[in-house]
Protein backbone atom coordinates (compact mmCIF):
# COMPACT_ATOMS: atom_id res chain seq x y z
CA UNK A 1 0.00 0.00 0.00
CA UNK A 2 1.08 3.48 -1.02
CA UNK A 3 0.32 6.25 0.93
CA UNK A 4 -0.02 10.06 -0.49
CA UNK A 5 2.09 13.09 0.98
CA UNK A 6 -1.86 14.47 1.15
CA UNK A 7 -3.00 11.35 3.32
CA UNK A 8 -0.01 11.69 5.40
CA UNK A 9 -1.12 14.95 6.20
CA UNK A 10 -4.32 14.14 7.02
CA UNK A 11 -3.16 11.53 8.80
CA UNK A 12 -1.08 14.03 11.17
CA UNK A 13 -4.08 16.19 11.56
CA UNK A 14 -6.68 13.47 12.78
CA UNK A 15 -4.65 12.01 15.09
CA UNK A 16 -3.48 15.82 16.28
CA UNK A 17 -7.19 16.60 17.04
CA UNK A 18 -6.32 19.12 13.92
CA UNK A 19 -9.26 18.23 11.81
CA UNK A 20 -11.96 18.88 14.62
CA UNK A 21 -11.60 19.69 17.88
CA UNK A 22 -12.77 17.32 20.27
CA UNK A 23 -14.46 17.03 23.36
CA UNK A 24 -11.86 15.70 26.01
CA UNK A 25 -10.72 16.36 28.94
CA UNK A 26 -6.74 17.95 29.04
CA UNK A 27 -4.99 14.69 30.26
CA UNK A 28 -6.29 12.59 27.51
CA UNK A 29 -6.07 15.18 25.33
CA UNK A 30 -2.50 15.31 25.83
CA UNK A 31 -2.28 11.63 26.16
CA UNK A 32 -4.07 11.53 22.33
CA UNK A 33 -0.97 13.94 20.81
CA UNK A 34 1.77 12.49 22.85
CA UNK A 35 2.91 15.51 23.95
CA UNK A 36 3.38 19.55 23.67
CA UNK A 37 6.25 21.71 23.21
CA UNK A 38 6.70 23.43 26.28
CA UNK A 39 9.32 25.93 25.76
CA UNK A 40 7.12 28.75 25.60
CA UNK A 41 4.61 28.42 28.79
CA UNK A 42 2.26 29.78 26.78
CA UNK A 43 2.57 27.47 23.95
CA UNK A 44 0.48 24.30 25.81
CA UNK A 45 -2.22 26.57 26.16
CA UNK A 46 -2.92 27.51 22.55
CA UNK A 47 -2.12 24.28 21.33
CA UNK A 48 -5.05 23.03 23.31
CA UNK A 49 -7.41 25.82 22.49
CA UNK A 50 -6.68 24.53 19.25
CA UNK A 51 -7.73 21.26 19.32
CA UNK A 52 -10.29 20.67 22.77
CA UNK A 53 -14.03 21.86 22.31
CA UNK A 54 -14.39 25.20 24.74
CA UNK A 55 -11.33 24.89 26.35
CA UNK A 56 -10.80 25.80 29.83
CA UNK A 57 -7.26 27.33 30.92
CA UNK A 58 -7.94 27.15 34.15
CA UNK A 59 -8.47 23.04 33.61
CA UNK A 60 -4.70 23.06 32.14
CA UNK A 61 -3.76 25.05 35.16
CA UNK A 62 -4.96 22.36 37.15
CA UNK A 63 -3.58 19.17 35.70
CA UNK A 64 -0.13 20.79 35.98
CA UNK A 65 -0.74 22.00 39.35
CA UNK A 66 -1.80 18.68 40.78
CA UNK A 67 1.25 16.83 38.17
CA UNK A 68 -1.35 15.07 36.62
CA UNK A 69 0.25 16.76 33.34
CA UNK A 70 4.30 17.37 33.95
CA UNK A 71 6.82 19.66 32.32
CA UNK A 72 10.55 18.30 31.82
CA UNK A 73 13.12 18.16 29.23
CA UNK A 74 12.45 15.26 26.60
CA UNK A 75 12.13 14.66 23.56
CA UNK A 76 14.91 16.97 21.23
CA UNK A 77 16.25 18.12 24.35
CA UNK A 78 13.50 20.28 24.69
CA UNK A 79 10.75 21.41 27.21
CA UNK A 80 7.55 19.18 26.81
CA UNK A 81 4.53 18.70 28.72
CA UNK A 82 3.74 15.10 29.01
CA UNK A 83 0.87 12.95 30.87
CA UNK A 84 2.60 11.97 34.16
CA UNK A 85 2.01 8.02 33.48
CA UNK A 86 4.18 8.24 30.55
CA UNK A 87 6.80 10.18 31.78
CA UNK A 88 9.07 7.39 33.44
CA UNK A 89 9.09 5.35 30.02
CA UNK A 90 9.99 8.65 27.86
CA UNK A 91 12.53 9.68 30.08
CA UNK A 92 13.96 6.12 29.92
CA UNK A 93 13.44 5.96 26.69
CA UNK A 94 15.45 9.87 26.20
CA UNK A 95 18.13 8.43 28.62
CA UNK A 96 20.95 7.48 26.46
CA UNK A 97 20.34 11.13 24.33
CA UNK A 98 19.85 13.10 27.44
CA UNK A 99 22.83 11.82 29.45
CA UNK A 100 25.35 12.53 26.24
CA UNK A 101 24.55 15.60 25.45
CA UNK A 102 23.74 17.31 28.86
CA UNK A 103 26.70 15.19 30.82
CA UNK A 104 29.17 14.83 28.18
CA UNK A 105 28.63 18.74 26.98
CA UNK A 106 31.99 20.25 26.35
CA UNK A 107 31.30 22.69 28.28
CA UNK A 108 29.98 21.00 31.51
CA UNK A 109 33.33 18.82 31.34
CA UNK A 110 35.45 21.80 30.69
CA UNK A 111 34.05 22.91 34.22
CA UNK A 112 35.87 20.44 35.51
CA UNK A 113 32.59 17.94 36.04
CA UNK A 114 32.31 14.66 35.02
CA UNK A 115 28.99 11.91 34.23
CA UNK A 116 30.33 9.96 37.42
CA UNK A 117 30.33 13.29 39.34
CA UNK A 118 26.20 14.02 37.94
CA UNK A 119 26.02 9.97 39.62
CA UNK A 120 27.12 10.63 42.72
CA UNK A 121 25.02 14.16 42.94
CA UNK A 122 21.89 12.91 41.89
CA UNK A 123 20.82 11.25 44.92
CA UNK A 124 21.01 14.57 47.39
CA UNK A 125 19.71 16.94 44.97
CA UNK A 126 16.53 15.02 44.21
CA UNK A 127 15.93 13.77 47.77
CA UNK A 128 16.36 17.78 48.87
CA UNK A 129 13.93 18.29 45.77
CA UNK A 130 11.05 16.16 47.47
CA UNK A 131 9.25 19.00 47.57
CA UNK A 132 9.54 22.06 45.18
CA UNK A 133 12.24 24.15 45.27
CA UNK A 134 13.75 27.51 44.01
CA UNK A 135 16.50 26.96 41.17
CA UNK A 136 18.56 29.28 43.39
CA UNK A 137 18.00 26.79 46.48
CA UNK A 138 18.68 23.86 43.99
CA UNK A 139 21.48 25.15 42.97
CA UNK A 140 22.91 25.95 46.54
CA UNK A 141 21.99 22.40 47.61
CA UNK A 142 24.35 21.08 45.00
CA UNK A 143 27.13 23.44 45.75
CA UNK A 144 26.79 21.81 49.17
CA UNK A 145 27.29 18.68 47.85
CA UNK A 146 30.36 19.51 45.56
CA UNK A 147 31.76 21.54 48.74
CA UNK A 148 32.34 24.47 46.40
CA UNK A 149 30.89 26.35 44.08
CA UNK A 150 29.35 24.86 40.88
CA UNK A 151 29.07 27.20 37.56
CA UNK A 152 26.01 28.11 35.82
CA UNK A 153 26.46 25.89 32.70
CA UNK A 154 27.06 23.02 35.31
CA UNK A 155 23.79 23.61 37.34
CA UNK A 156 21.95 23.76 34.23
CA UNK A 157 22.97 21.05 32.49
CA UNK A 158 22.17 18.83 35.49
CA UNK A 159 18.52 20.03 35.95
CA UNK A 160 17.99 19.01 32.66
CA UNK A 161 19.54 15.74 32.57
CA UNK A 162 17.76 14.68 36.42
CA UNK A 163 14.76 13.15 36.42
CA UNK A 164 13.10 16.74 37.53
CA UNK A 165 9.34 18.68 36.91
CA UNK A 166 9.22 22.32 36.67
CA UNK A 167 6.54 23.17 39.72
CA UNK A 168 4.26 25.66 38.87
CA UNK A 169 5.15 28.59 39.51
CA UNK A 170 3.00 31.22 38.80
CA UNK A 171 0.29 33.01 36.59
CA UNK A 172 -0.95 33.75 33.46
CA UNK A 173 0.57 30.11 32.34
CA UNK A 174 1.29 28.12 35.01
CA UNK A 175 4.86 28.50 34.69
CA UNK A 176 6.36 32.02 35.33
CA UNK A 177 10.13 33.52 35.18
CA UNK A 178 11.40 32.02 38.28
CA UNK A 179 11.74 28.13 38.12
CA UNK A 180 11.23 25.55 40.55
CA UNK A 181 11.52 21.83 40.54
CA UNK A 182 10.51 18.74 42.18
CA UNK A 183 11.45 15.42 41.64
CA UNK A 184 9.64 13.28 39.36
CA UNK A 185 6.91 10.98 41.61
CA UNK A 186 8.17 7.61 39.94
CA UNK A 187 11.69 7.79 39.10
CA UNK A 188 12.73 6.35 35.63
CA UNK A 189 15.87 3.86 35.76
CA UNK A 190 19.14 5.57 34.68
CA UNK A 191 22.20 4.42 32.49
CA UNK A 192 20.46 1.30 32.26
CA UNK A 193 20.01 -0.05 28.59
CA UNK A 194 17.55 -2.59 29.06
CA UNK A 195 15.50 0.15 30.61
CA UNK A 196 16.14 2.54 27.80
CA UNK A 197 15.35 0.56 24.96
CA UNK A 198 12.10 -0.68 26.40
CA UNK A 199 11.13 3.04 26.90
CA UNK A 200 12.50 4.40 23.54
CA UNK A 201 9.75 1.08 21.92
CA UNK A 202 6.74 2.77 24.17
CA UNK A 203 7.86 5.98 23.06
CA UNK A 204 7.79 5.70 19.78
CA UNK A 205 4.89 3.25 19.55
CA UNK A 206 3.29 6.44 21.25
CA UNK A 207 4.15 8.53 18.56
CA UNK A 208 2.58 6.65 15.90
CA UNK A 209 -0.15 6.38 17.65
CA UNK A 210 0.26 10.67 17.62
CA UNK A 211 1.59 11.19 14.29
CA UNK A 212 2.18 7.84 12.43
CA UNK A 213 2.50 6.66 9.94
CA UNK A 214 6.25 7.79 9.99
CA UNK A 215 9.75 6.85 8.68
CA UNK A 216 12.98 5.86 10.97
CA UNK A 217 14.36 8.93 10.16
CA UNK A 218 10.98 10.52 11.27
CA UNK A 219 11.00 9.01 14.55
CA UNK A 220 14.43 10.18 14.98
CA UNK A 221 13.77 13.75 14.27
CA UNK A 222 10.98 13.51 16.66
CA UNK A 223 12.84 11.98 19.61
CA UNK A 224 16.62 13.21 18.79
CA UNK A 225 17.80 9.52 19.69
CA UNK A 226 20.36 8.09 17.00
CA UNK A 227 18.63 5.86 13.80
CA UNK A 228 20.43 3.20 14.77
CA UNK A 229 18.68 3.16 18.45
CA UNK A 230 15.14 3.28 16.36
CA UNK A 231 15.75 1.09 14.08
CA UNK A 232 16.23 -1.35 17.47
CA UNK A 233 13.31 -0.14 19.02
CA UNK A 234 11.40 -0.46 15.61
CA UNK A 235 12.87 -4.45 15.81
CA UNK A 236 11.48 -5.20 19.23
CA UNK A 237 7.95 -3.53 17.94
CA UNK A 238 7.79 -5.23 14.30
CA UNK A 239 5.25 -7.79 14.87
CA UNK A 240 2.87 -5.10 16.38
CA UNK A 241 3.27 -2.55 13.08
CA UNK A 242 2.04 -2.25 10.07
CA UNK A 243 3.69 -0.76 6.75
CA UNK A 244 3.53 0.92 3.82
CA UNK A 245 5.48 2.85 1.36
CA UNK A 246 5.58 6.19 1.33
CA UNK A 247 6.73 8.76 -1.67
CA UNK A 248 10.10 7.78 -3.23
CA UNK A 249 9.66 4.20 -1.83
CA UNK A 250 10.66 5.54 1.89
CA UNK A 251 9.19 2.69 4.63
CA UNK A 252 6.42 4.04 6.77
CA UNK A 253 5.46 2.44 9.96
CA UNK A 254 2.75 2.53 12.03
CA UNK A 255 0.18 1.26 14.58
CA UNK A 256 -2.61 -1.03 13.45
CA UNK A 257 -6.51 0.70 13.27
CA UNK A 258 -5.05 4.18 13.59
CA UNK A 259 -6.50 7.00 11.30
CA UNK A 260 -5.53 7.05 7.63
CA UNK A 261 -8.18 9.90 6.39
CA UNK A 262 -8.20 10.35 2.89
CA UNK A 263 -5.86 13.15 1.29
CA UNK A 264 -8.94 15.06 -0.16
CA UNK A 265 -10.47 15.17 3.48
CA UNK A 266 -11.18 18.80 4.37
CA UNK A 267 -9.09 20.77 7.13
CA UNK A 268 -10.22 23.76 8.65
CA UNK A 269 -7.86 26.70 9.15
CA UNK A 270 -5.84 26.82 12.66
CA UNK A 271 -4.16 28.98 14.29
CA UNK A 272 -0.89 27.15 15.99
CA UNK A 273 1.20 27.53 18.40
CA UNK A 274 4.76 28.54 18.33
CA UNK A 275 6.92 25.56 18.44
CA UNK A 276 3.76 23.15 17.78
CA UNK A 277 4.82 19.68 17.95
CA UNK A 278 3.21 18.85 14.53
CA UNK A 279 5.78 21.09 12.58
CA UNK A 280 8.69 20.05 14.45
CA UNK A 281 8.12 16.06 14.52
CA UNK A 282 9.23 14.89 11.24
CA UNK A 283 12.43 14.74 9.29
CA UNK A 284 9.91 15.27 6.19
CA UNK A 285 9.00 19.04 7.30
CA UNK A 286 7.12 19.31 4.00
CA UNK A 287 4.20 17.20 5.66
CA UNK A 288 3.15 20.18 7.11
CA UNK A 289 5.20 22.98 5.85
CA UNK A 290 5.60 23.81 2.53
CA UNK A 291 9.48 23.64 1.49
CA UNK A 292 9.80 27.11 0.45
CA UNK A 293 8.78 28.23 3.56
CA UNK A 294 10.54 26.30 5.81
CA UNK A 295 12.82 29.11 6.11
CA UNK A 296 10.45 31.78 7.47
CA UNK A 297 8.51 29.56 9.58
CA UNK A 298 11.57 27.85 11.30
CA UNK A 299 14.42 30.22 11.71
CA UNK A 300 18.38 30.37 11.99
CA UNK A 301 17.98 29.41 16.15
CA UNK A 302 15.50 27.80 15.68
CA UNK A 303 12.57 29.75 16.74
CA UNK A 304 9.41 27.99 15.24
CA UNK A 305 6.71 30.91 14.45
CA UNK A 306 3.10 30.71 15.43
CA UNK A 307 1.95 29.64 11.99
CA UNK A 308 -1.41 30.08 10.02
CA UNK A 309 -2.44 26.35 8.61
CA UNK A 310 -4.89 26.52 5.63
CA UNK A 311 -5.48 22.83 3.90
CA UNK A 312 -3.42 21.22 6.13
CA UNK A 313 -0.44 23.22 5.32
CA UNK A 314 1.37 26.21 6.67
CA UNK A 315 -0.01 29.10 4.68
CA UNK A 316 1.21 32.58 6.50
CA UNK A 317 2.08 33.02 10.47
CA UNK A 318 0.15 34.80 12.85
CA UNK A 319 0.83 36.93 16.24
CA UNK A 320 -0.21 38.83 18.68
CA UNK A 321 -0.73 43.19 18.71
CA UNK A 322 -2.25 45.62 20.38
CA UNK A 323 -5.89 45.61 19.18
CA UNK A 324 -6.61 42.02 17.89
CA UNK A 325 -4.17 39.07 16.21
CA UNK A 326 -2.29 39.46 13.09
CA UNK A 327 -2.44 37.14 10.45
CA UNK A 328 -0.07 37.51 7.22
CA UNK A 329 -0.14 34.79 4.28
CA UNK A 330 2.46 34.18 2.43
CA UNK A 331 0.26 33.46 -0.52
CA UNK A 332 -3.08 34.68 -1.55
CA UNK A 333 -6.05 33.47 0.18
CA UNK A 334 -9.49 33.49 -0.92
CA UNK A 335 -12.29 35.62 0.73
CA UNK A 336 -13.73 31.89 1.94
CA UNK A 337 -10.80 31.32 3.65
CA UNK A 338 -10.06 34.88 5.25
CA UNK A 339 -13.61 34.54 6.50
CA UNK A 340 -12.55 31.00 8.44
CA UNK A 341 -9.18 32.66 9.48
CA UNK A 342 -11.24 35.55 10.85
CA UNK A 343 -13.83 33.58 12.75
CA UNK A 344 -10.34 31.44 14.20
CA UNK A 345 -8.63 34.49 15.23
CA UNK A 346 -11.16 36.50 16.93
CA UNK A 347 -11.88 33.20 19.43
CA UNK A 348 -8.36 33.29 19.94
CA UNK A 349 -8.18 37.34 20.56
CA UNK A 350 -10.70 36.62 23.01
CA UNK A 351 -8.72 33.50 24.83
CA UNK A 352 -5.30 35.77 25.19
CA UNK A 353 -6.83 38.44 26.30
CA UNK A 354 -8.07 37.15 29.59
CA UNK A 355 -4.77 35.89 30.15
CA UNK A 356 -1.71 37.26 28.27
CA UNK A 357 -2.55 39.47 24.90
CA UNK A 358 0.67 39.66 23.93
CA UNK A 359 1.74 36.17 24.48
CA UNK A 360 4.42 36.03 21.80
CA UNK A 361 5.33 39.58 22.20
CA UNK A 362 9.27 38.72 22.62
CA UNK A 363 9.31 37.16 19.21
CA UNK A 364 8.31 40.58 16.59
CA UNK A 365 11.94 40.79 16.34
CA UNK A 366 11.33 38.43 13.46
CA UNK A 367 8.41 40.21 11.58
CA UNK A 368 10.68 43.86 11.76
CA UNK A 369 13.49 41.63 9.85
CA UNK A 370 10.82 41.08 7.23
CA UNK A 371 8.44 38.06 6.21
CA UNK A 372 7.86 37.16 2.40
CA UNK A 373 4.01 38.35 3.08
CA UNK A 374 1.46 39.47 0.21
CA UNK A 375 -1.48 40.53 2.29
CA UNK A 376 -2.07 41.23 6.36
CA UNK A 377 -5.01 41.55 8.39
CA UNK A 378 -5.96 42.10 11.86
CA UNK A 379 -8.81 40.29 13.47
CA UNK A 380 -10.35 41.57 16.97
CA UNK A 381 -12.74 39.67 19.23
CA UNK A 382 -12.45 42.05 22.27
Amino acid sequence: MTTTPRALNRSTLARQLLLDRATIDVGDAVRRVVALQAQQPGSPYVALWNRVTDFDPERLDEALAGFELVRSTLMRLTLHVVHAEDYRAFREGMEPTLRGSRLHDPRYKAAGFTAADADALLPRLLEYAGEARTGALMRECLEAARGGPVEAVVWRMIRQYAPLWHAPSGPPWSFGTAQSFVTASTLPVLADPDAAAAGLAVLLRRYLEGFGPASVPDMAQFTTAPRGRVREAVRLLEGDLVQSEGQGGTVLYDVPGAPLPDGETPAPPRLMAMWDSVLLAYADRGRMIPPEYRKHVIRVNGDTLPTLLVDGYVAGVWRPVEGGIEASAFHPLSARVWEELAGEAEALDTFLAARDPRVYGRYDHWWVKGLPTVETRVFTGR
